[in-house]
C-alpha cells in the first residue's frame, strides 16, 4: 500500500486528504490543529505531530498550506518534511505560492535527492472532497509520470504547463484575473444599486450575459443578496495570491495598472475583513465616502 503524507487540513486540504483515504492509500496527516484531523483519523488516517512525522516512510508528501512562509516551514523548517523523506520520493506542492518560492523549493528539495513538482489547484472545497479539482502542474515529464498515481485521487483534470514553476505561474494568473473580476463586479453591483435598478434583474442579467464568467456567476447573486455564509475563499487569501501575481507581472510586463488596482482593492478588503468571504468586496465599495 502506497504511503502519503498530507500536510495542511484547511478548507481545501481536508477534502484532498480524505480522497487519499477513499483511494486506499496509507495516509498520515499533519496540521497545526489536530481537531481538524479528528474525522480523518476516524476514517483511518494516522495523526502526525509534525510534517517530518507525516513524511517518515512516505512515497509522496503533499502540502496544502497558506503561503510561502508556511510552505517553507513545512518542508524545510524545524521538523520539516524534507528531513524524513526518502531519496527519490515525491514532494507535491499544491499550495498557491509565489513563482520564486516554487523555483527555490525545487532547487533545495532536488538538492536533497527529492522529486519536486508544483501542483496548485483550482476548484471549490466541494470539488476537493469529490476529487474533481483541476491540477495546474509544473514538472519534468518523467516526474509528472511518477506523480500521476498520487494526483489521480484529487483531480480529474491535469494541465501540464511545462517545467517546475509553470503551474504556479498559471495559478497566479488565474487568481489575479479572479481578483480583477470580483472587484469590478462589486463596483458594478454597487453602481446598479445606487442608480436604483431592479437588483434581482441585475443579478440575473450579470450571471447570464456577456460578462458571465464563473466568478461573476458565483458572486453576482450573493453580492446582491449580501449572502456570504460559508466563506470558501477569503479576502486575505485573494489578496495574498494577487500580491504574488503582481510581483511576477511587474517582472514580465512594462506596466500592470489593472492588476495593481485589483490588488489595492483587496488590500482594503483584507484590512476590513480578512477572514470573510472575498465577495464581501461589495460592502467595501458600497460604503459612503
Amino acid at each position: 500500500m502506497a504511503k502519503v503524507g498530507f500536510i495542511g487540513l484547511g478548507r481545501m486540504g481536508h477534502g484532498m486528504a480524505g480522497r487519499y483515504l477513499d483511494a486506499g492509500f496509507d495516509v498520515a496527516v499533519s496540521n497545526r490543529s489536530k481537531a481538524k484531523a479528528d474525522d480523518l483519523i476516524a476514517r483511518g488516517a494516522r495523526w502526525a505531530a509534525s510534517p517530518a512525522e507525516a513524511a517518515d516512510g512516505a512515497d509522496a508528501v503533499v502540502s496544502m498550506v497558506a503561503d510561502d512562509e508556511a510552505s517553507r516551514a513545512v518542508w524545510l523548517g524545524d521538523n520539516g518534511a524534507a528531513a524524513k523523506m526518502k531519496p527519490g520520493s515525491l514532494a507535491i506542492e499544491c499550495s498557491t505560492v509565489s513563482h520564486q518560492h516554487a523555483l527555490d523549493m525545487a532547487r533545495e528539495l532536488r538538492g536533497r535527492g527529492l522529486i519536486y513538482i508544483d501542483c496548485p489547484v483550482t476548484g471549490l472545497p466541494q470539488a476537493a472532497a469529490a476529487g474533481k479539482l483541476t491540477l495546474l502542474v509544473g514538472a519534468d515529464a518523467a516526474d509528472l509520470a511518477s506523480a500521476e498515481p498520487y494526483l489521480a485521487p484529487i483531480g480529474d483534470v491535469i494541465r501540464h504547463f511545462g517545467a517546475v514553476g509553470t503551474g504556479t505561474v498559471f495559478k497566479l494568473i488565474n487568481n489575479l484575473m479572479g481578483a480583477v473580476q470580483i472587484a469590478s463586479l462589486a463596483e458594478g453591483v454597487a453602481m446598479a444599486e445606487q442608480a436604483g435598478l431592479d437588483m434581482k434583474l441585475v443579478a440575473e442579467a450579470l450571471s447570464s450575459g456577456a460578462v458571465a464568467s464563473p466568478q461573476v456567476i458565483r458572486h453576482s447573486k450573493r453580492m446582491v443578496a449580501r449572502d456570504f455564509a460559508g466563506a470558501s475563499f477569503t479576502s486575505a487569501l485573494r489578496h495574498k495570491d494577487a500580491a504574488y501575481a503582481v510581483r511576477l507581472a511587474e517582472m514580465l510586463l512594462p506596466d500592470v495598472p489593472v492588476s495593481r488596482a485589483a490588488l489595492a482593492a483587496y488590500e482594503k478588503a483584507k484590512a476590513n475583513a480578512p477572514d470573510d468571504d472575498e465577495g464581501k468586496m461589495i460592502e467595501i465599495v458600497s460604503r459612503p465616502k
